[in-house]
Parts: C-alpha cells; structure tokens; sequence
C-alpha cells in the first residue's frame, strides 16, 4: 500500500478505502450507503444506544480483570469427550503467525504450498495412527464427524438396512446432533446394551442383521473403559454387512491398537485433544476411512503431487461442498475451514513424536489407575465402578448422593462430572494430576 493510501485507510490494513472510494463504489452499485447493501428486517434491527461509555485502554483492562476475578478459581477433573493436554508454548508462537492467521480454505495452491503441507502432513499422522489410509481435516467435532460417518453408509452401505447400532452409553449431545444428521434420510438410530461398561458383544450380534446400516463404538467409551473386544464387534458388522465405525482420539491411538487392524471401516472422534487447550465447543472432528469409499469423504482432502518442474506440490484433491460441484452430488454440506485447529494438532504432535505420544497416553492410564484405586480406599466409595482397565477417566459411585458430593468438591474448588444419583465421573491427566492429593482429601471430607 502507498503512503498516501496507508494514510486514507481508516486505520486497517484489511478495509484500506478512504471515504471518497467508499462512496465511488457505492455510487457505482446504485446505493447510498452500505447498510442499504444489508436486508435486515426492521423487527430485530437495534436502532437504540448500547450505553457503554468510552473507557482507554487501562480503564478497560482494570474492569474486565475484576470481571474475571468473579469467576470460580476450579481445578477441572472433568472428561466426557473434553479433554485438557498441555499445550507446548511453541504451538501458539508458530500457529499464530500471520501468514496461518490470515489463511483461509486453501483454495489457490499457488500461493498456501506451507499450509498445505501442513495440512498433508497431519493428514498423514492421523492415517499413521489408525492405519487407514484416507484421513481429512474438515470436521468440526466428533459428533458431526459421526453424524458424517452414519450418512456414508446410507451412501456405501452393502445392504439395503437402514438401522444406525450406536451403544447405549453414549454421551447425549453426541446422540442429539447425530439424531439431527440422519433427520431427513431413511437411517434410523437405535441402542445396543453394554456389560460393566463395555459392549455386549453377544446382545449386539443379536440385534444387528440386514437392516442394519452401521455399528459405532467407542475406544475408550465416554466412561473412560477400554474396549476388550472390539476385533468381536468387527466381526458383527462384516457378518451383518454393516459399516464399522469406531470413536477414538489421537492420544488414545498412540497407545491402543490401530483401528483397522480390528475391522474398522471409519474412524472418527476429537483430533484437537492435542493442539487446543479445553474449549469446550471448537474442536476438529477426526475421520479416516477406507480408499474404497474415497469419494464419499466428506470436507476435504489435500493430496500430493508435481508442479510442471517436477516438484512435489500440495493442492486440494477433493473437495466435496455444494460450492464446488452440483448440489445433488454433494457427499456433505460443510462449510467450515478447521484447518488452523488440524495444523496445531499437528504441530503438537509432531512435538510429541512417537515416543512422546505413546509416554503421554501411558500416563494417561496410570494416573487414572493410581487416582481410583486412591478414592476405592474412601468409605462410602467405590472406584472404578466397571472393572476394565481405563483410559483419562472412570466412574466413581458414592454411598451419599452424587450432586450433594460434587457440590461439596466444587466449594472445595474442584469441578467432576455429576452423572446418576450416585455416580460421579473423574478424569485426569498431566494437568490437573498435580491436584490429585489434594483432591482426594476433599473426597474424603465430602463423604
């Protein structure tokens, strides 16, 4: 930009037009002022005074620092498929940086080749660690990543079923937001019982058959329990004719077996357990698949290939929108860009490492084990409540009523899961495992 032009602006790099080609442009367009470019009915128009006061900088810093003191000062032991890791400071300095900031979808490959390798790469480490060779970065979360995965079989499927199997411990919002994807297609969601908090493999087999279109399980379930038979659960599905999708997330995978190596056809769950502290609402989905069902995938994939040199050059290979094909063809409509929140999850992986990641997830099962077996010791508690092994997370049950316990924790400044009248759901990780001492005596007070 020149001086001149620097000088116009009304202070942004981003809207650069003076007032003189604002109202060029808007003569040009046959307006005269740019909320007539803008139908917003009348009803919901604002049109009062906000009554904010102007405040400088250190006025306003004074009163928002005293805003946030309000806030209750919690150490969170709390999972159910959000799940805090700590985040290397190198993530933000790197993620951060403008030329990742200020990129949208990739769609000129001319000019965002770093990103998109970046991109590859995660790709990449999520195929790596579920052994399944197509894997995209476009989901916003699990549940949609799930909801995507039920609409692929409807597409895929072998048999003319219609039936979604999905275990009946399943995290509400997951099941609601699934519910709202299969809305209007012919699939149907139902349950399938589980034994001490793992799938009933037997009464699954019972209750699958032809119309039956997917079978979906969880490793680790949303109660922390490691599947013991999910090879078995497989076998379900093929014998049935059904899909197997199976629910994860990186830090799991760098421990438990790969998913394609027990039958699963696609897998999906939270990718940002690394990369993003607890947001508890942004997220990226996971999803890998199969290549027989490449042109299913929904989002995007970046592919790998030469530029007229010879040189190795990234470009979006599939893109699946309604933008970019005609509608009645599209495999999904999203249109979101999570592509910042995949290159920090890789970011942080690629820090982490093989080792590092296998080191990370090891800890999630010992401190799990160690902080159970710790509150099993208290009277009127038992912990674990299903007898598997665990992963994060596990199910405490209390002589004393649940909500009245985690009311007494939360006064005590730790937040748990209330899930029953006597159930409480615990997780930790490297994070909080520091409090865990101190946690435990709160218990032992509250009970």
């Amino acid at each position: 930009m020149s001086k001149r032009r620097h000088e116009d602006a009304d202070g942004s790099p981003y809207a650069p037009h003076s007032p003189e080609e604002t109202a060029a442009m808007l003569d040009e367009v046959g307006v005269e002022s740019e909320e007539e470019l803008f139908d917003v009915p009348p009803e919901v128009r604002f049109e009062g005074d906000l009554g904010i006061d102007p405040r400088g900088e250190r006025e306003l810093r004074a009163e928002l620092s005293a805003t946030l003191a309000k806030n209750d000062d919690l150490t969170e032991f709390l999972g159910r498929d959000h799940h805090t890791h700590y985040v290397p400071s190198v993530v933000d300095e790197l993620s951060e940086r403008a030329e990742f900031l200020t990129s949208y979808t990739q769609y000129q490959p001319e000019i965002t080749q770093g990103f998109l390798q970046a991109l590859f790469e995660y790709q990449s480490m999520i195929v790596e660690l579920t052994g399944l060779p197509v894997a995209n970065c476009s989901m916003y979360d699990a549940a949609t990543a799930l909801g995507e995965a039920a609409r692929l079989s409807d597409r895929v499927r072998r048999v003319s079923g219609t039936e979604v199997l999905v275990p009946e411990l399943l995290h509400e919002n997951k099941r609601a937001v699934l519910d709202n994807y299969v809305d209007g297609t012919d699939l149907s969601v139902a349950t399938y019982p589980m034994d001490d908090g793992n799938v009933d493999v037997e009464a699954l087999a019972d209750l699958a058959g032809e119309g039956t279109a997917m079978i979906y399980a969880e490793n680790p379930t949303v109660r922390g329990t490691i599947e013991e038979r999910l090879s078995a659960v497989g076998e379900v599905a093929d014998d049935a004719g059904a899909l197997f999708c199976l629910g994860t997330d990186v830090v799991a995978l760098g421990l438990l077996e790969p998913p394609a190596s027990v039958g699963a056809d696609v897998v999906v769950g939270e990718a940002d357990a690394l990369g993003l502290p607890t947001a508890y609402g942004m997220g990226l989905g996971l999803f890998a698949t199969r290549e027989d069902f490449l042109r299913q995938v929904p989002g995007r994939l970046v592919g790998a290939g030469e530029d007229e040199s010879g040189r190795r050059a990234y470009t979006l290979t599939l893109q699946t929108r309604e933008q970019h094909i005609r509608k009645e063809r599209a495999t999904s409509n999203i249109c979101t860009n999570q592509a910042w929140v995949a290159l920090r999850t890789a970011m942080h992986l690629a820090l982490l490492g093989a080792d590092g990641l296998v080191d990370l997830a090891s800890e999630c099962v010992r401190e799990a084990e160690s902080l159970a077996e710790r509150l099993g010791d208290l009277k009127g508690v038992r912990a674990p409540v299903y007898d598997r092994h665990h992963f994060r997370e596990f199910l405490v049950r209390t002589d004393q009523p649940a909500p009245a316990i985690a009311s007494d924790l939360e006064a005590g400044g730790f937040a748990v899961h209330v899930v029953g009248d006597h159930r409480l759901q615990v997780c930790v990780t490297e994070v909080n495992a520091g409090r865990a001492d101190d946690l435990v005596e709160a218990f032992a007070e509250a009970v």
